[in-house]
């Protein structure tokens, strides 16, 4: 009986030390730990971030007219998108005239934005111009540029 109390006491005081030495310390400096990378806050003077915020733009832009059908070609014009490192559009887009006043607000705010990145970044780019289209036409309910 003594001897297996013993054997118990020890079992339980082992348990113990175990417990205590797996427990974290609220004392101890989390100062120093790495953050968790859902926590640090976004670079914003870094050029990932700076093509990100291009990219959302250019989404933005893109998403808004795909909502649009395209039935006739009538209704919708183009306009050129973005800014070259030489000059001239990187590209043209087509919308619809109805969306005109608020489409066209936001390919200003993407080519000047493109235009600053360029400088910011010292972007060099092929001088090449981007063809200027002839009209629009419709083809299964999408707008599709003439050259």
């Amino acid at each position: 009986m003594k001897n297996s109390l013993i054997k118990l006491s020890a079992i339980v005081l082992i348990g113990v030390f175990t417990m205590n030495s797996c427990a974290s310390s609220n004392t101890s400096d989390s100062t120093n730990l790495p953050k968790d990378i859902s926590e640090r806050p976004a670079d914003e003077s870094s050029k990932k971030y700076d093509e990100a915020n291009l990219d959302k733009l250019k989404s933005i832009i893109e998403s808004e007219i795909a909502k649009e059908k395209c039935t006739a070609a009538s209704e919708w014009t183009f306009a050129p998108m973005g800014a070259k490192a030489c000059g001239g559009p990187v590209s043209y887009i087509a919308y619809p005239k109805k969306l005109e006043v608020s489409v066209l607000r936001k390919i200003e705010n993407y080519t000047q934005t493109m235009s600053e990145f360029n400088k910011k970044y010292s972007i060099t780019s092929d001088c090449m111009m981007a063809a200027e289209p002839t009209g629009v036409k419709c083809q299964g309910e999408k707008a599709v540029l003439v050259y």
